[in-house]
């Protein structure tokens, strides 16, 4: 309902504003993240890599102190492993109880 006072003719002027704030927010933030993305992604995975590698690491052989700890990880890293092995230059699995391959 309008009051006859023209309140309403300044919402889609306001909501348009608005759209062109958030598309020149976005843009902005695409024009400064953009060239990065490729860095962050493989940081990312170096950093997953690395945490794969030490919930792993008792079952490779490295005594780990917090295994105890680390172990109810395992789960969360079998869809992963098979990627990961792979990626370390391990043709099959290294280990005996996971069989990806």
């Amino acid at each position: 309902m309008t009051d006859g006072t023209g309140s309403n003719a300044a919402r889609p002027w306001a909501m348009d504003l608005a759209q062109r704030w958030a598309a020149f927010r976005d843009g902005l933030e695409e024009f400064y993240k953009g060239p990065y993305r490729q860095m962050f992604a493989r940081e990312k995975r170096d950093e997953d890599d690395f945490f794969t590698l030490i919930v792993l690491g008792e079952a490779l052989g490295v005594p780990d102190p917090a295994a105890y700890y680390t172990a109810e990880f395992l789960p969360s890293l079998y869809q992963d492993f098979h990627a990961w092995h792979r990626r370390m230059g391990m043709p099959d699995s290294p280990l005996d109880h996971i069989a990806c391959c």
